[in-house]
């Protein structure tokens, strides 16, 4: 079965943050481009990238659950998978 996968970029605090340990959600506004892509679906694991270069660090995350607050969607974090530097 083909993994469902998200894929998102951070900057480099948040991603830090994320590989460390400290941040266990991520967060988006609700508006509809977040909501077409979150609303609906299911994923397996969440690829962040620090930037938009080809070699920027890289990092797989168990995705846990999707969450929508007041005025943003909480994306629930699992364990580290793997990071690259």
């Amino acid at each position: 079965m083909k993994k469902r996968i998200l894929h998102l970029t951070l900057l480099k605090k948040w991603f830090d943050l994320i590989a460390c340990g400290k941040k266990i959600e991520e967060y988006r506004e609700i508006k509809p481009y977040w909501t077409k892509r979150l609303i609906g679906n299911s994923f397996d694991e969440i690829y962040f990238k620090n930037g938009y270069n080809k070699n920027a660090p890289f990092m797989k995350v168990e995705w846990k659950g999707l969450k929508k607050g007041k005025d943003k969607y909480i994306i629930s974090l699992g364990k580290i998978i793997e990071i690259k530097k």
